[in-house]
C-alpha cells in the first residue's frame, strides 16, 4: 500500500525510514506535527511482525502525540519513532548511537524520549550523538528521569475522575481494578491504586513483571487474554493498544475504561461501541499525559520535579471537561477529545 493512501496517514508532515547495517538499526520516525513546537514522542523498541505493522504503529502513536501534548498545553508537535528489533541486532551502544544519528540528522524536529522497549540509559547513549533526546537521568529536585513513574501518576488520578464520574465514589477504596501489563508503568500505578484501598487483578505476558507484581503487592492473576473480560469496575490497559475492538468491547464487564496504554481503541467507531455499553472510556492521550508533561519540562528546563507534579494534576479535571461535554452532546468521549485537541493544533 502506497504511504500516502495508508488509512492512518492523516497529513503527516513528514516520514523518515533509517537503517544502519554496522549497528543493525531500523527505525522509523514519523513527524505529525510541528504547529505548536517540535514534534515530541518516545523511541518504541518492538519485534514488529511486518514492517507494515510497524509503519503503522508509528503513523498511529505520532498523530497520538500530536493530540496529546496539544490537550497538555505542551509547546511540542507529535512525533514517535520505532526501531524494528531484531534477535540478530540486540540492544547496544551502537544501536541507540545510530539512533541518535538519525535524530540529530533532523535538525531538531523531533525531540525523543524512552518508550516501550528503552530506558533511560539508552537514552543517555543516545544523548551522546544529539541533544534532541529528553528523559535522561535527572540531577537534584529538576524534572527528569524515567517518566514512567509521572504517567502512572496521571493515570491513577484520571481513575479517580473516571469512577467518580460513572461510579459516584469518592475514593478507590474496594473498587476492583484490571490492569492489563505490570511494566515500568503498571507496576507504579498499581503500588498507587493498592495505597488507595482498590482490589487489583493483573496480568503480563513478561512473568518476570508478574512475580515482581505479586512479591510486593496483594493481587490476582489472571491468563493475559482473560484479564480484558475480568468482572471489575474498572479495566485499566497498561501494555500494548489496539485491544478495544468490535469483537471485545460486547464482553467487557467493566464499566470504566482508563488505562496508560497508547492506541486502546482500535478504530474511532469503538469509542461509540464503548459509549453505547454505556461504558465511560478516559481517552488515552488525556490520561497518560503525565510523562510527557515531565519529558517536556525537562527538555525546555527550569521546572521541578514538583511543579511537573502539579502541572500533572491539571488531567482530572481535563478528563472531567470531556466526560460532561461528552454527556451533554451524547458524543463518545474520544469524539469530544479529538475535536478539542484538532481546535487547539488549528489556532496554533
Amino acid at each position: 500500500m502506497p504511504v500516502f493512501d495508508h488509512p492512518d496517514f492523516d497529513q503527516h508532515e513528514s516520514l523518515h525510514f533509517v537503517q544502519d547495517p554496522n549497528s543493525g538499526l531500523k527505525t522509523i520516525i514519523a513527524i505529525h506535527s510541528t504547529a505548536l513546537g517540535p514534534a515530541a514522542g518516545g523511541c518504541r523498541r518492538w519485534q514488529y511482525a511486518s514492517d507494515a505493522d510497524a509503519l503503522t504503529d508509528a503513523l498511529r502513536l505520532s498523530r497520538g502525540m500530536t493530540y496529546k501534548n496539544a490537550v497538555a498545553g505542551l509547546k511540542f508537535g507529535g512525533g514517535k519513532s520505532v526501531i524494528l528489533a531484531d534477535e540478530n541486532a540486540p540492544k547496544s551502544p551502537e544501536l541507540f548511537h545510530a539512533f541518535g544519528r538519525a535524530v540529530e540528522s533532523l535538525n531538531g524536529k523531533y525531540i525523543t524520549a524512552e518508550d516501550v522497549g528503552c530506558s533511560v540509559d539508552d537514552m543517555r547513549q543516545v544523548n551522546e550523538v544529539t541533544g534532541y533526546v529528553s528523559g535522561l537521568p535527572r540531577s537534584g529536585g529538576n524534572a527528569g528521569g524515567d517518566p514512567s513513574p509521572l504517567t502512572a501518576m496521571g493515570v491513577f488520578l484520571g481513575i479517580e475522575a473516571a469512577v467518580e464520574s460513572r461510579l459516584g465514589a469518592d475514593s478507590l477504596k474496594g473498587v476492583r481494578v484490571a490492569v492489563q501489563g505490570v511494566g515500568h508503568v503498571g507496576l507504579h500505578l498499581c503500588r498507587l491504586l493498592h495505597e488507595a484501598g482498590a482490589i487489583l487483578t493483573v496480568s503480563d505476558v513478561n512473568r518476570d513483571n508478574l512475580k515482581l507484581t505479586q512479591d510486593e503487592l496483594p493481587v490476582t492473576e489472571i491468563a493475559p487474554p482473560d484479564l480484558l473480560y475480568a468482572d471489575v469496575d474498572v479495566l485499566a490497559p497498561c501494555a500494548l493498544g489496539n485491544i478495544l475492538t468490535s469483537q471485545t468491547i460486547p464482553k467487557l464487564k467493566a464499566t470504566v475504561v482508563a488505562g496508560a496504554a497508547n492506541n486502546q481503541l482500535a478504530t474511532e467507531a469503538d469509542g461509540a461501541r464503548l459509549a453505547d455499553r454505556d461504558i465511560l472510556y478516559a481517552p488515552d492521550y488525556v490520561i497518560n499525559a503525565g510523562g510527557i508533561i515531565n519529558v517536556a519540562r525537562e527538555y525546555y528546563g527550569g521546572s521541578s520535579e514538583e511543579e511537573v507534579r502539579t502541572e500533572i494534576g491539571g488531567i482530572p479535571e481535563r478528563l472531567k471537561r470531556i466526560f460532561a461535554e461528552a454527556k451533554t452532546s451524547k458524543q463518545p468521549t474520544n469524539v469530544i477529545a479529538d475535536e478539542l485537541a484538532r481546535r487547539i493544533v488549528a489556532s496554533a
